[in-house]
């Protein structure tokens, strides 16, 4: 849940970057777009292993809440103990991801929760301060392959 809510690294498809794009006629009423599948890693320290399992247990309601207020939906974190990589998955299901993101940072708990995890964590992006800086990233995004629904 920490530091993953960045800018995207390529620019989503047309009909996610508009909220009303030409999928929409002006006389039909909106529907929730399909979801842009995002995938993001960053390295756990090995001596808060324990730790970050633990907070993940008993996430703050606070940090879920503005997590689904800013269409995030079906959001997973993985951990790779010989590597130390932490691997989230989520879709996205809005309209404007760089406006949800900048929502999703404007949250005081948000921020207190980042700051705690971050401490957790090593990130892979060269030159990334913090999760609350965004610019770059704290979490890497990954390039998806493949994908089987």
């Amino acid at each position: 849940m920490s530091g993953m809510w960045s800018k995207p690294t390529s620019p989503p498809p047309a009909s996610l970057s508009s909220p009303l794009g030409s999928e929409f006629p002006s006389d039909s009423p909106r529907q929730r777009n399909a979801g842009r599948r995002v995938a993001q890693i960053v390295k756990l320290k090995p001596e808060f292993v324990t730790k970050y399992k633990e907070v993940h247990a008993a996430v703050w309601p606070e940090v879920l809440q503005q997590i689904k207020v800013c269409n995030i939906r079906d959001y997973s974190i993985f951990h790779d103990a010989e590597s130390g990589i932490l691997f989230a998955t989520f879709k996205y299901v809005g309209y404007d991801y760089a406006g949800d993101m900048e929502r999703m940072r404007e949250n005081p708990k948000v921020r207190e929760w980042w700051a705690m995890t971050d401490g957790f964590q090593e990130s892979l992006v060269p030159g990334a301060k913090n999760s609350e800086s965004g610019d770059p990233a704290w979490w890497k995004e990954i390039e998806e392959v493949f994908y089987l629904p």
